[in-house]
């Protein structure tokens, strides 16, 4: 996939942040992209990640940060699941690779839509870090995301190169 938005490098802020992490997010999707069902799925390191549970987790972080820390929804009303940490690596043998990214794709537009009504400096409260806007939860996701495109980099690199 090439990216689809175009590149913005001028502008305000909120809008420099929605392009920079919807670049990031298409990065994610690209380290997956194309890769065999098998390939998606190979464990290359010690921990849990694979090509495909990186796109997973990400999925996992964007209905935690968006839908629930956002919105308000209660974890039952978001879109899926809601487990953080290793256990969002996890993708049942049933769901493909375009499945996942489908699900990612249907979460980042969810989360387009719900950032939408809210400005930059509007203050939620999460379980464990306090108080948080919208431009920290912004910050936080490209990072988030740019780092587990590099990591989905260097599998791709060790999948198509051993």
């Amino acid at each position: 996939m090439t990216w689809s938005r175009p590149r913005i490098t001028i502008g305000d802020e909120r809008r420099m942040l929605e392009n920079m992490l919807d670049r990031n997010r298409a990065e994610l999707v690209n380290t997956l992209r194309g890769l065999s069902e098998e390939d998606a799925r190979r464990r290359l390191v010690a921990s849990m990640t694979t090509p495909i549970g990186l796109l997973k987790h990400a999925a996992v972080a964007q209905r935690i940060w968006f839908q629930h820390i956002l919105a308000g929804l209660p974890e039952n009303e978001c879109d899926g699941g809601m487990t953080p940490g290793d256990a969002s690596f996890v993708v049942d043998d049933n769901e493909t690779v375009a499945d996942v990214i489908a699900e990612f794709d249907r979460g980042s537009e969810r989360s387009r839509a719900i950032a939408a009504d809210f400005a930059l400096d509007d203050v939620r409260t999460h379980p464990r870090l306090g108080e948080v806007s919208l431009r920290f939860i912004y910050l936080f996701l490209i990072e988030d995301f740019a780092r587990h495109a590099g990591h989905g980099d260097i599998l791709r690199e060790q999948i198509e190169h051993p």
